[in-house]
C-alpha cells in the first residue's frame, strides 16, 4: 500500500470509527516514519463523543505501552515507539506534533454523507456491528469517496467478498477500489 500511496502528491486518510484514537496514531507515526505525513491530512471520525474526545486526547494507560511497543516493533517500526509520547503518572500522552494534521469529527457512518475524496480509509471492526444490508450501504458510501485504486482497511473478523462489484480483495484485510 505505502509504494501506491508515495504516488500521490497529497494524501487523505480517513480513519472511520476512529474509537479512542490508537489507530490514528499508528497511522500518523507510520506515516511520519515513511516521509508521507507532511502530505497528508487525516480524518479520525467517530460517533461516539466520549471515545472521540479521548481520541483527540491521545492519552492511554502506561500498561498499555508495551503491547503498543511489540506491535510497533513487529510492523517495522524505524525508531522507538518512546519517541512520540511523553510518560508520566501512569500514563502515556502522544506527542502533539502527531495529531497536528488530524481533524477529528463526529460522524455516523450510516447517517451521515461522506466529505472529501480519499487515497486510504480504514475502517477496522467497525462493520461487524452492521446487518448486511447496512453493510452494503456503507460500503457504497465509502466507495464513492474512495478515489479509483484506492485503498480500504477492515478488520480481520470483516469480509465483504459480496462487494466484489466495488472492491478487489488484495490482502487478508486489504480491499482496493475498483
Amino acid at each position: 500500500v505505502l509504494p501506491h500511496l508515495r504516488t500521490y502528491p497529497s494524501l487523505k486518510v480517513w480513519i472511520a470509527g476512529c474509537s479512542t484514537g490508537e489507530e490514528v496514531y499508528s497511522l500518523a507515526i507510520l506515516f511520519r516514519e515513511e516521509g508521507l505525513y507532511d502530505r497528508t491530512l487525516f480524518y479520525a471520525t467517530d460517533i461516539n463523543p466520549d471515545a472521540l474526545r479521548a481520541a483527540e486526547a491521545g492519552v492511554y494507560a502506561l500498561d498499555r505501552l508495551r503491547k503498543f511497543t511489540e506491535n510497533h516493533q513487529k510492523s517495522g517500526g524505524r525508531s522507538s515507539l518512546s519517541d512520540y509520547y511523553t510518560a508520566d503518572y501512569g500514563r502515556a500522552v502522544c506527542d502533539r506534533s502527531l495529531s497536528a494534521r488530524v481533524v477529528f469529527s463526529d460522524h455516523s457512518l450510516v447517517t451521515d454523507a461522506a466529505f472529501a475524496e480519499m487515497q486510504l480509509i480504514s475502517c477496522r471492526n467497525v462493520m461487524i456491528y452492521f446487518d448486511a444490508p447496512t453493510q452494503r450501504k456503507v460500503l457504497e458510501r465509502i466507495h464513492r469517496v474512495l478515489k479509483p485504486g484506492g485503498m480500504l482497511f477492515v478488520g480481520h473478523a470483516e469480509n465483504f467478498s459480496e462487494s466484489r462489484d466495488l472492491f478487489t480483495l488484495r490482502g487478508k484485510t486489504v480491499y482496493e477500489r475498483r
